[in-house]
């Protein structure tokens, strides 16, 4: 058996799935700095010692997702199989070490990633992406329920498992947000776009605030902060972008922003 090792860069916000629960996309980089997607993962149902971080290195079993055309989508071969977190990349000199390993490859310009997207030959669904300006930080109202047959037909599969073995809460699924929240920025090339933002860490933000205010307004409010006013003004900023299967083709622009890439804007010293 061998091992895929993976650096993880890329941990979306958890969606419920009738087939297999709650799931978690991962991503992240192999050791030559190619990208690779690991889906699905329970993530949330792993022991606490495979609970992975971000730029955490892991060891996985994997094998090609045969049912993703996307080149870079791979799967566990079992979803019991054990995860091995075998190392940590820190932010020792401003995300030296990640730098390196994450920055191999960067888009400037959509439209060109894009097309590259639509190429049946290439079909990228992973990507590195440097804006060049950062215009706003949005969240717009979304469902703020799962959707209850999902929910039901989970209900009714656990109630089933839990006839044989130690019975579980049969709603402990994460929280569904109330938002989407979205990225508007412009390309090298001065094309605008709004983007979703699926990463975990943004969702996680959302309820942290939301449960020391109580207030959505307020909410959203410390969200924009970190994303806007902190990360787009104070950060070297980078965009880890994903597309979905169902979309990759068929979407005018398939991608969605999966994770950000946030190092401290460099101080560029003049020579006189």
């Amino acid at each position: 058996m061998a091992l895929t090792k993976v650096l993880i860069t890329v941990k979306t916000y958890p969606t419920i799935s009738t087939k297999y629960e709650e799931l978690v996309c991962t991503a992240g980089f192999r050791e030559d700095g190619t990208w690779i997607r690991i889906y699905p993962i329970p993530f949330r149902k792993k022991s606490y010692n495979e609970q992975y971080k971000k730029y955490d290195w892991i060891e996985i079993d994997l094998v090609k997702n045969k049912s993703d055309f996307r080149p870079e989508s791979y799967r566990p071969v079992s979803l019991e199989n054990e995860i091995k977190i075998t190392g940590h990349i820190d932010t020792a000199r401003n995300w030296h070490e990640r730098k390196n390993l994450c920055l191999g490859k960067v888009y400037y310009n959509i439209t060109e990633l894009v097309a590259e997207a639509k190429n049946k030959n290439i079909c990228t669904s992973l990507a590195v992406f440097k804006p060049s300006e950062i215009i706003d930080f949005i969240a717009e109202p979304d469902e703020r329920e799962w959707n209850k047959k999902k929910l039901a037909r989970l209900e009714a599969e656990r109630r089933q498992m839990n006839l044989f073995k130690q019975p579980e809460n049969p709603f402990d699924v994460v929280r569904k947000l109330p938002y989407k929240f979205r990225f508007i920025f412009k390309d090298s090339q001065g094309k605008e776009s709004k983007m979703m933002i699926e990463d975990w860490e943004t969702g996680q933000l959302y309820w942290n605030c939301f449960d020391k205010y109580q207030d959505e307004k307020k909410a959203i409010a410390d969200v924009r902060k970190k994303y806007f006013d902190d990360f787009a003004k104070t950060k070297d900023l980078y965009f880890y972008l994903g597309t979905t299967q169902l979309h990759h083709y068929t979407s005018r622009n398939p991608f969605m922003i999966i994770g950000t890439f946030s190092p401290q804007k460099e101080i560029q010293m003049a020579l006189f």
